[in-house]
């Protein structure tokens, strides 16, 4: 009877949601964090327990296999169908559904209306665990993703003029609502996209930012902190690009050129989001007129 009962206990043991470790928590502010999910999982398996029913486990994980689309509360198994180098440390993942853990935040360059896959924008570091899983990744292998996250939603013709401001992999959002747009023939949103990056090599995503400068309501410009002679980029780069870092005087000027006023989109690092929002409202935009991720 003992024996009966310790193996029972052992089983239910066994069911038990495994904690995540703190190093599997990304710092985002991810809303479920992988910590709500698990005290989530761990009061069903506790409550499941208590009433000795192991149906009421099997009744979730049964609505979790009809899901088939991405969802913040729920973790699904994509497949990854191509994975580019853009960069020496950048990379182009693509996921298809399919059915699999990752624990890292990453923004989508795919527009909002994608369906059936998703792509993300994936800087690696030399010294970053997950860089370098992300780096062993290859093409038919699988990953868990969940979310969206993130508190900003795009609208069509919400804003007569948006003026984008990237540094590096904070063009990932911007591409995103670049796409929407000129993939939907009725917003008529003007876009002004300057993107920051070090030298020409280490610009993302060249020949689609080209493709979205050929609609009518699309411009794109470059800042280039370490390039110093316009003769050293391909022609069609030498017009829209300038050298040093992008400070207030050109922010004014980018303000200034807008066809109406613009609503301002920043994503970069902590310290070029801050600057960004200081020299926006030395422009003349107000605190309600930017928007920063």
């Amino acid at each position: 009877m003992h024996e009966r009962e310790d193996d029972d206990e052992e089983a239910w043991l066994q069911l038990r949601p495994v904690e995540p470790l703190p190093s599997q928590c990304c710092g985002s502010g991810c809303s479920p964090c992988v910590f709500d999910l698990y005290h989530r999982d761990l009061a069903r398996w506790e409550a499941a327990r208590a009433s000795k029913d192991r149906h009421l486990l099997s009744e979730e994980e049964e609505s979790l296999s009809c899901f088939s689309e991405l969802k913040p509360e729920t973790f699904l198994a994509f497949r990854i169908s191509t994975v580019d180098k853009l960069t020496k440390d950048t990379y182009r993942v693509r996921g298809t559904v399919d059915d699999l853990e990752i624990q890292r935040a990453y923004t989508p360059i795919s527009p909002a209306s994608a369906e059936g896959y998703f792509e993300v924008l994936i800087k690696c570091y030399q010294t970053g665990l997950m860089s370098r899983y992300v780096e062993s990744w290859k093409a038919g292998e699988t990953a868990f993703w969940r979310g969206p996250f993130g508190d900003f939603i795009y609208k069509p013709n919400q804003h007569g003029e948006l003026l984008m401001l990237a540094a590096g992999t904070g063009l990932a959002p911007m591409v995103s609502v670049l796409q929407s747009i000129t993939d939907n023939e009725e917003d008529e949103t003007f876009v002004t996209l300057v993107s920051c990056f070090k030298t020409f090599e280490d610009i993302y995503l060249k020949t689609l930012l080209q493709e979205q400068a050929c609609f009518w309501n699309i411009r794109t410009f470059f800042v280039l902190s370490q390039e110093k002679s316009p003769e050293q980029l391909p022609w069609s780069y030498r017009e829209k690009t300038r050298f040093g870092r992008l400070g207030q005087g050109l922010i004014g000027e980018l303000v200034d050129s807008c066809r109406r006023r613009p609503f301002a989109l920043v994503c970069g690092s902590a310290e070029f989001t801050k600057d960004m929002a200081r020299y926006l409202l030395c422009a003349g935009l107000t605190e309600d007129s930017y928007f920063l991720f």
